[in-house]
């Protein structure tokens, strides 16, 4: 990827946080590529090289700053932005590594020769499929070393090295110290409990916690999920262990404050990703304002709204089954049938105040009665047909790489509509385009419009829809986001559960 030098020199000498994570600059005499915020004595630009990725500039030989700690950056919007293939197996290669075959095997979950996709990784990136994970695993162990106090050897396992040997080995290399000596310059005051760690997810400014807390609180899942104080805490299940996460904001740093309880280290990395994309933490909101900003109608919200993200989840599954709850009811209902749902199916798990159990897995939902919680008949068929297409892997929600096929997989399972498959998309599988263009409320607030004019409206807003939906939501905050009202009797095949019932001159709006 090309970069205007002229504009990184820029945005360099200004270390405005608006830029951090976009580009990183290596410098020529000491060999270390920082971050554009890095408080280290400015460089003269004759002595300075730009680079796209910290992938790149570690296959160039610098190395990363101790100072402003690139492995803390946000999400590199270079690689968000590149051709498709790359981006997917970027999204591939964060939730999952390389782990499970390697190059060859990423390859082929794309469709791509394993020399192509090395040679689009060296075209948009400046770095192979192998140097990207290899920096991945660097970052991450290097945030361990320096923000918890877990023991090396479990670092090194955490971190997907292996085995220490080539733990200790990488940590020296690139940082010219060994593991111990960078957590002591790390200097930790305090200690943490066993198995408990804290992390620091630095974002883009600005960023709107108190909507996103709202929007969360207000669909928590009694026992499973809890908002207090300011804080959202919330049960887990990874790879067989069981733990919990809790995420606050702070106060004088763009960053979440995120505190992990789980008793597998391995699967940190794989958590922490997971956290990122619940709470959006790679968006850039001053490149979606200014795109979604031309449109009067959301010229408004993007000021009052400022840095408002689309909330993600835990658990795609988990997520599906909260949507189905929600069709034909008030939130409040839904987040009653959900608790329902996880004190009598749900596993016995109190880790933490406000949390009494784990969520059912499919397995379980698969042949549960769910009339007896007050569903449905229907309803609760169509939660188990979903939980049995996820059981025999028909439906997956990892590792997603074409979203319009999983929104059609979503509606061949009778109860579940376009609504439905689009909100799915946009909280489940991260789809900035994700737009849910039946949604009454979407159509009251563009004047009254149906549907097919709603969608021709929305074509200016691509790729951002999904914000462009979240703005919307809040300007309407008296009423919660719903699907389409249809008129009584009218229930055509592969939409039934997507509408509302309209009686008497007023309608009773499911939602989610």
């Amino acid at each position: 990827m090309e970069l205007d030098q002229q504009v990184c020199s820029r945005a360099r000498l200004s270390r405005d946080a608006r830029f951090d994570g976009k580009f990183f600059i290596a410098v020529l005499t000491t060999r270390i590529y920082c971050r554009p915020i890095c408080p280290a004595r400015t460089c003269k630009e004759s002595n300075v090289v730009y680079y796209p990725t910290a992938a790149a500039a570690a296959e160039a030989g610098y190395r990363p700053c101790l100072r402003c700690r690139p492995e803390s950056s946000p999400g590199c919007p270079a690689w968000t932005g590149t051709q498709t293939t790359v981006s997917r197996a970027l999204r591939l290669i964060s939730e999952s590594g390389l782990e499970d075959g390697g190059v060859d095997a990423l390859a082929d979950h794309l469709g791509v020769g394993a020399r192509h996709l090395r040679r689009l990784f060296l075209k948009h990136l400046g770095a192979s499929p192998s140097a990207v994970a290899h920096t991945r695993r660097l970052h991450f162990a290097k945030k361990l070393i320096d923000e918890t106090a877990l023991p090396m050897g479990q670092v090194a396992i955490a971190s997907g090295f292996g085995c220490v040997r080539r733990f200790n080995e990488a940590i020296r290399k690139v940082y010219r110290r060994t593991p111990t000596q960078i957590r002591r310059l790390a200097r930790q005051r305090s200690e943490q409990a066993e198995d408990a760690y804290l992390f620091q997810l630095d974002f883009r400014p600005p960023y709107n916690w108190n909507r996103i807390l709202e929007f969360l609180a207000a669909r928590a899942t009694p026992g499973v999920e809890v908002v207090q104080a300011g804080r959202y805490r919330r049960s887990i299940s990874f790879g067989g262990h069981h733990g919990f996460v809790e995420v606050s904001f702070e106060e004088n740093k763009n960053a979440l404050r995120a505190g992990v309880q789980f008793d597998d280290p391995r699967s940190l990395i794989f958590i922490i990703e997971r956290i990122r994309a619940m709470f959006d933490l790679n968006a850039d909101w001053s490149v979606i304002a200014r795109a979604l900003h031309a449109d009067p109608m959301l010229a408004k919200p993007i000021q009052t709204e400022a840095g408002l993200r689309v909330p993600g989840c835990w658990d795609g599954f988990e997520l599906t089954v909260r949507a189905i709850l929600g069709q034909q009811v008030s939130v409040k209902g839904a987040t009653t049938l959900a608790g329902r749902i996880a004190e009598t199916f749900g596993q016995r798990f109190t880790p933490a105040p406000g949390l009494t159990h784990l969520f059912p897995t499919p397995e379980i939902l698969a042949g549960a009665d769910l009339t007896s919680i007050g569903l449905t008949r229907a309803r609760g068929e169509t939660v188990r047909a979903l939980a049995r297409a996820v059981c025999d892997r028909r439906i997956r929600f990892e590792g997603v790489l074409d979203y319009g096929a999983l929104r059609a997989q979503l509606c061949e399972i009778p109860g579940i509509g376009q609504w439905t498959a689009e909100y799915v998309a946009m909280r489940a599988l991260s789809d900035p385009d994700a737009f849910p263009a039946g949604d009454l409320h979407l159509r009251r607030r563009a004047g009254n419009c149906t549907q097919r004019e709603l969608e021709r409206r929305s074509e200016s807003w691509r790729p951002w829809r999904a914000y462009a939906t979240m703005l919307l939501w809040q300007s309407v905050r008296d009423e919660p986001p719903s699907p389409p009202v249809r008129r009584r009797g009218f229930s055509p095949a592969g939409v039934a559960g997507s509408p509302a019932t309209a009686t008497a001159g007023r309608s009773r709006s499911p939602t989610s």
